[in-house]
């Protein structure tokens, strides 16, 4: 078609150019009739070949003038005037030249395309075969119909095939289909312990990565507005303060033996007394979980109280609040409460004291620190640990005896009284009543069941012989889970108003009863307490500080406090430099270390299984071949990875120990680092398409079995003489376990020889006899060989049997043969040149050396891809265990605690944690004297 084009578009263009010459001339008559001049033809060409047809002749004429007429043109004027005919000229040729060739081609082309269309069959048909307008859209709509009753048959026939299968497969035997579904339930319970371990361990890492996000964005923000830290410090309240300075102590002195006496409110019973119902009532909020008889309570609640405009909660070491105006939050609240107190139980055990730290804010709440302690038990569960009992009452005791502690003893009034047991521990710790508050709960129930005369003994101190200082009566629900705290407070000043011990008798004084006089009796003994005892606590801990501070100028002059975890980031910081320092190593070093943790690892393997099995057979290089061959497949790339690896690990070990020997070395770490490396290493595996890989290189490289030049060669004999000079040593301290000491020895030394030995020395002297005789011995005896010297012995008055024999021969013979390997080596030395001209037929046997350069070849060429396997990939996977185990390490206080110890680590802490106490204690009583 476009050369059709082609062709057309010439023809046209050559017309397009005689038409527009002949319109030039009808435009000109004045020039067309001047070329009639009659010494020229009016076709013929100009002479000197200037012009082509009309124009040539159009040109000379204006240019030469008529002489007939009479007049003639300047030759200066006839320059332009030749100047303005050509431009005119060109002007004119170019313009209906264009105008022609696209005139001409749009018709040609026209035509052309008329011609295609005609040549097109007729397809009318299917206009009147395929449905128009509305008629198209009912075919679509019904076309899709259709469609999706097929789907749907097709999905029915698969789930009946599908059912059909699956009977069919359990239908085989009742035992079968058992096994078969224990095992995939198995696989699902593993399944889904993998995949629930790896969701911890991701929640783990983004809140980890949150908690730096948050750190990054302060110091960002901090930056930017260019502030110090403390100008953007939020003013905190007195409590918060306080539970601060409560919080520091967690865990510095557990046995209020020196200087935490700081006031808290430590709330006892016995179980399911409703003390923790007392707490919520105090806080207003059912915060706590709850379960029907069964101990719920687990380890030490600390509640800070404070007021707030909003009634929230918040968890010590979390950022979430918790809004307890919503069920959803507060049931999640207490499914993270109960979450922390069984994580905290560990080893088996019932209870803990690890302390759950908690801050709630809201409204109108009274502002204290409550501690929540399990309920007191008198008998014990089978699903008790044996010691629970005691457990509970040594924590009791424990948070009771401190000095300044307020004892919120909590009493179930809808039981006899002579079946309590927190009375008698409370009345041990605070005989004097001088600190205690007594809560008689439920007395909703008591007013049905007790006496109002007993009652009214107990809330006046006259029925028990423990003392207190004020006594009160509440009702903390009807017993009804789902009950709002708003429902129970409401319940609880109905009944008062209504109760027959309050109006009609008058048992009890109105300020004693509701929880709500409670809370603030509570709270203002509180503050009393602190107030009188806060500035002697600051006082003790600034003397103690005083003295730590002595006593580490005295111990470390030169050193300062540093705690576990500046310790740890400082042995952190050190280890990953070392990881850098691993991938700074030569890649010479790196072929060394690797050639020679390879030949350690294969060379038992090549001289056991293929060196001397080869050396017995008819046919030793056939036999190397196969056993190599068999190597290269099975166990050879194995035992490479294994010996990178343990390059690896001995590098980075090498690395390690070198910088211990370094002036700044901090000893203090070595424990750390030590336990670092080996947990990295042993979780640290080599890729296994490593395997894989090397088998390729290494069957390829153990197909050469010529050597290239006299180098190569000289390298292995080399390697020959000292492998072989290696295992003779081995062999020779065999033989002298085996043989004793020799007689200078045994004379210069006093030694003996032990009866054993006396008789292998017998052996041997009949071993070497045939050995001397037959140089190219076999490596086995025969029978008549063994029976030979077996009588030859007995002569001696040496009674052995032919395993003993061969037992002695196997030593002997190897150093025979070792001896021999030697003396071919030397000999093969020279005769490179030899072996290249007459090859296997040489006259020197050389396969020796040989299967020697071809192992070393082999042992070079794995060095050169594990090194590289090294540098790419295993040094970096090694620095990515190393820093997850730091990481583990950094967030396991008791392996910290295990790994960094010492008189220089436990005294910088002590120092580091009380001087941090004192310093918040004289915060909170600045503040507490701005208050007043």
């Amino acid at each position: 078609m476009l050369r059709i084009y082609q062709n057309s578009y010439r023809r046209t263009a050559k017309r397009a150019v005689v038409y527009s010459t002949k319109v030039a001339c009808c435009n000109h008559s004045t020039l067309c009739s001047i070329t009639s001049h009659p010494r020229r033809p009016p076709h013929s060409q100009h002479a000197s070949g200037s012009g082509n047809g009309r124009y040539g002749r159009h040109e000379e004429f204006l240019l030469a003038g008529n002489p007939a007429r009479g007049w003639s043109i300047p030759p200066l004027s006839r320059g332009y005037g030749m100047l303005v005919v050509r431009i005119l000229r060109g002007a004119l040729k170019l313009r209906y030249l264009v105008l022609g060739g696209a005139i001409g081609g749009g018709v040609s082309l026209s035509k052309k395309y008329e011609d295609w269309k005609d040549g097109l069959p007729d397809m009318k048909w299917l206009q009147d075969a395929m449905p128009q307008g509305e008629r198209w859209s009912q075919f679509s709509k019904n076309l899709l119909e259709v469609g999706a009753v097929v789907k749907n048959a097709i999905d029915i026939a698969k789930e009946d095939l599908a059912s059909k299968t699956t009977v069919a497969a359990l239908g085989i035997t009742t035992d079968e289909s058992r096994k078969k579904f224990e095992m995939m339930q198995n696989q699902v319970e593993t399944l889904q312990t993998e995949i629930m371990n790896v969701q911890i361990k991701y929640q783990k890492e983004l809140e980890k990565m949150e908690k730096e996000n948050r750190d990054l964005r302060t110091q960002f923000l901090l930056l930017k507005t260019n502030k110090k830290t403390s100008a953007k410090k939020i003013k905190k309240s007195l409590i918060d303060m306080y539970s601060e300075v409560l919080d520091e102590l967690t865990g510095y002195d557990t046995g209020y033996t020196m200087a935490d006496h700081l006031p808290r409110v430590v709330v006892v019973g016995d179980q399911s007394s409703g003390k923790t119902s007392v707490l919520e009532s105090i806080a207003k909020a059912r915060i706590f979980p709850r379960g029907s008889g069964e101990m719920m309570t687990r380890a030490p609640v600390k509640v800070t109280l404070a007021e707030g405009p909003y009634h929230v909660a918040q968890f010590r070491d979390s950022e979430r609040e918790y809004d307890l105006t919503k069920e959803s939050d507060l049931a999640e609240l207490r499914r993270e409460v109960e979450f922390r107190m069984r994580a905290s139980v560990r080893g088996g055990k019932t209870v803990s004291n690890e302390v759950i730290s908690m801050t709630v804010k809201g409204p109108g709440l009274q502002r204290m620190v409550l501690v929540d302690l399990p309920g007191i038990i008198s008998t014990m569960t089978v699903d008790m640990a044996s010691d629970t009992k005691d457990s509970i009452h040594q924590m009791t005791k424990h948070y009771m005896s401190n000095p300044n502690a307020i004892i919120l003893c909590i009493q179930d009034g809808s039981v006899d009284a002579e079946r309590s047991n927190v009375t008698d521990l409370v009345m041990q710790c605070d005989p004097l009543g001088r600190r205690t508050i007594f809560v008689l709960t439920k007395v909703d129930l008591a007013e049905e069941l007790a006496d109002p005369e007993r009652i009214r003994k107990i809330l006046s101190g006259k029925l028990f012989p423990m003392k207190a200082l004020g006594y009160y009566a509440v009702v903390t629900g009807r017993g009804r889970k789902d009950d709002s705290i708003e429902a129970i407070r409401q319940y609880e000043e109905d009944f008062f108003k209504n109760s027959k011990l309050f109006h009609r008798r008058g048992v009890i004084m109105p300020h004693q009863v509701t929880s709500r006089n409670l809370s603030m009796a509570v709270s203002d003994r509180f503050w009393k307490m602190v107030r009188e005892t806060i500035e002697q606590q600051a006082d003790a801990f600034k003397a103690t500080r005083f003295n730590l501070e002595t006593e580490w100028k005295n111990n470390f002059p030169r050193l300062r406090e540093s705690g576990r975890d500046e310790l740890f980031d400082k042995a952190k910081g050190e280890i990953l430099d070392e990881v850098v320092t691993l991938s700074q190593i030569s890649a010479k070093k790196w072929d060394d270390t690797l050639n020679t943790k390879l030949w350690e690892k294969l060379s038992n393997y090549v001289f056991e299984n293929i060196y001397l099995p080869a050396a017995q057979s008819d046919s030793f290089n056939t036999m190397v071949d196969i056993k190599l061959r068999q190597w290269a497949e099975q166990a050879l790339p194995a035992k490479s990875v294994e010996a990178g690896w343990e390059a690896l690990q001995q590098e980075f070990i090498s690395l390690m120990d070198h910088s211990k020997k370094s002036q700044d070395h901090d000893g203090i770490f070595d424990q750390l680092k030590a336990a670092v490396v080996d947990e990295a290493i042993r979780r640290h595996s080599w890729e296994d398409k490593a395997i894989d890989m090397l088998r390729v290189i290494q069957l390829n490289t153990l197909e050469d079995r010529f050597v290239h030049d006299k180098a190569e060669w000289d390298q292995a004999v080399k390697f020959l003489e000292t492998s072989v000079n290696a295992k003779l040593v081995q062999t020779e301290e065999t033989l002298a376990q085996m043989f004793g000491p020799g007689q200078m020895r045994r004379l210069t030394h006093w030694q003996y020889l032990t009866q054993d030995q006396q008789k292998r020395r017998s052996v041997k002297n009949e071993l070497d006899k045939i050995l001397k005789n037959d140089a190219k011995h076999l490596p086995t005896l025969s029978y008549d060989e063994l029976t030979t010297v077996r009588k030859n012995v007995q002569r001696e008055n040496v009674d052995v049997d032919t395993d003993y024999i061969r037992q002695t021969w196997f030593p002997v013979y190897r150093k025979h043969f070792l001896h021999q390997a030697l003396q071919r080596a030397k000999e093969c030395r020279k005769a490179y040149y030899l072996y290249t001209q007459q090859g296997a037929e040489c006259e020197i046997s050389c396969s020796d050396v040989v299967l020697f350069w071809r192992i070393q070849q082999v042992i070079k060429i794995t060095g050169n891809a594990l090194r590289q396997q090294v540098i790419n990939r295993e040094a970096r996977r090694l620095d990515k265990e190393i820093k997850a185990v730091l990481d583990e390490f950094s967030e396991d206080d008791d392996k910290k605690a295990h790994l960094l110890t010492g008189k220089r680590v436990l005294l910088a802490e002590e120092l580091i944690k009380v001087r941090q106490i004192q310093e918040k204690l004289e915060e909170f009583i600045n503040s507490l004297n701005q208050e007043k």
